[in-house]
């Protein structure tokens, strides 16, 4: 199976080499963010009352070969409640699924269970992957609705990175589901540390873009909480940033913060 490469301004969400910086070693590292894990649904606020894991759902790292949703961490419990009844994806029999990196550990590989059963492994070469990185999984074999568990395996250190994504496998959609959360910002909490170019504290203005046409031609200030299309045009902190990828946007991802990610300045 092979392994595809984001590569800025051809895919969907790709970042460059240097974009992801990272203000302090802890809890950035990678989670799925398309079809949306079960800690994507939190952090885009799809899914309530999820704790600490709303604001880092890059973060569920664990010893390897776990297979739990939350890696048998219990920080992380909340990933593995089923009483929640995780919205499901409708997704076709071959699913692609989109990882964010936001420390780009060295990989040994990746690895998709349904049930306890391994049903693909990509191998990482012990490299540093790009940002963004997708897998392309057929799913024929298990129609209905499933819980995928995605364990992307790092080839310098004894852990793993664990996300759960729940599906309706033949549900129709497709299996390139466009991400609908941008990736995690590299800190803790949305208001403590941020990337050394990107300030945190400044809040993002209230004013809701002008509806965009097609093909993207908004223009007004960044808000939080606004689907933007790719080509859409805000202004944030006196500056003007052109949309790259389709997302919903949520605060702490302004414009300033996900430049190149997510922004083109202009």
């Amino acid at each position: 199976m092979r392994r595809s490469i984001a590569y800025p301004l051809v895919t969907l969400g790709a970042v460059v080499g240097s974009a992801a910086v990272v203000a302090s070693p802890a809890l950035a590292h990678g989670y799925v963010s398309a079809p949306p894990s079960r800690q994507a649904l939190c952090a885009s606020g799809a899914v309530k009352d999820c704790g600490q894991i709303q604001f880092e759902p890059q973060s569920v790292e664990a010893p390897k070969g776990q297979r739990s949703c939350n890696g048998g961490v219990a920080q992380w419990s909340v990933l593995a409640d089923e009483s929640r009844n995780w919205p499901a994806k409708a997704v076709g029999k071959n699913v692609t699924f989109t990882w964010v990196m936001t420390a780009r550990h060295r990989t040994s590989n990746w690895e998709y269970f349904i049930g306890g059963k391994k049903v693909a492994t990509v191998d990482g070469g012990n490299q540093q992957p790009d940002a963004v990185v997708t897998h392309n999984v057929d799913l024929s074999a298990f129609p209905g609705r499933q819980t995928v568990l995605a364990v992307w395996n790092i080839g310098d250190t004894a852990n793993a990175f664990y996300s759960c994504v729940d599906l309706n496998v033949g549900g129709g959609g497709g299996g390139s589901a466009t991400p609908t959360t941008p990736p995690a910002a590299p800190t803790t909490r949305p208001t403590t540390a941020a990337p050394t170019a990107a300030p945190t504290t400044a809040a993002p203005t209230t004013n809701a873009p002008t509806t965009s046409a097609p093909g993207g031609s908004a223009s007004g200030s960044w808000a939080a909480g606004v689907a933007y299309k790719t080509g859409d045009v805000v202004s944030y902190e006196g500056k003007k940033y052109k949309c790259r990828q389709a997302h919903s946007s949520i605060h702490s991802w302004e414009p300033s913060i996900y430049t190149l990610a997510l922004w083109l300045p202009l």
